[in-house]
């Protein structure tokens, strides 16, 4: 099964969602390490991203992500909003103006937010960052798909790994952020970054299965 636009519109909002009814966790795990601020400021910025969905004329799943890059980027505020932006650009980018994305396109997409978040925050696994959950999922989506399975298997796969990469945080001492300055106090913790690109990713793997509310 491939996604179309109407797909993608539904994983942001499926996101946005979920981000708004985590916020209150996800600003008290960045209470602990870093802002306080990392809640608020996310379901600030997806919701003005499912905002400009409803205004825009996004005919394509690429325009949709570029969409909610832009969004994020001038609404999120923080640290989250450009790394946030950033990799729903450039996973837009990687989409180019195909309408029907498959399996294939859609892990290069994923591994294009990778790089580019990496690229930005100058962060690599192991950081205690977003990219602990992020990168494991993009390496569990792209064997999934090696291995025969479809969008909805792979997405699931993915999000899996993200949230055993979110748990592997806790131990981790930060090295990046704000966070970094607090040094061995950061470990017992999760990473609040693991933590929203965990519900992202879940977000997407709901949508691909049907599941959406």
């Amino acid at each position: 099964m491939d996604m179309d636009t109407s797909a993608f519109q539904a994983w942001v909002r499926e996101a946005a969602r979920l981000i708004t009814e985590q916020a209150g966790r996800l600003t008290d795990l960045d209470a602990a390490i870093g802002d306080g601020d990392h809640g608020i400021n996310l379901r600030r910025g997806f919701q003005a991203a499912d905002e400009m969905l409803d205004k825009s004329e996004a005919e394509t799943p690429g325009a949709v992500l570029q969409t909610v890059g832009r969004a994020l980027i001038s609404k999120t505020g923080g640290a989250s909003g450009p790394l946030y932006g950033t990799g729903f650009r450039q996973a837009g980018k990687a989409l180019a103006d195909v309408t029907e994305v498959d399996a294939a396109r859609l892990g290069a997409a994923l591994e294009a937010a990778f790089k580019g978040i990496q690229q930005l925050g100058a962060a690599r696994e192991g950081d205690k960052t977003l990219l602990d959950a992020l990168g494991p999922a993009v390496t569990a989506y792209q064997v999934a798909v090696e291995g025969g399975a479809d969008i909805p298997a792979a997405t699931r796969a993915a999000a899996d790994a993200a949230e055993r990469g979110l748990a592997e945080t806790v131990p981790m001492l930060a090295r990046k952020g704000r966070a970094s300055y607090l040094g061995e106090r950061t470990i017992g913790h999760e990473d609040p970054g693991a933590a929203s690109t965990t519900l992202i990713l879940r977000a997407l793997a709901t949508v691909a299965a049907g599941e959406a509310p």
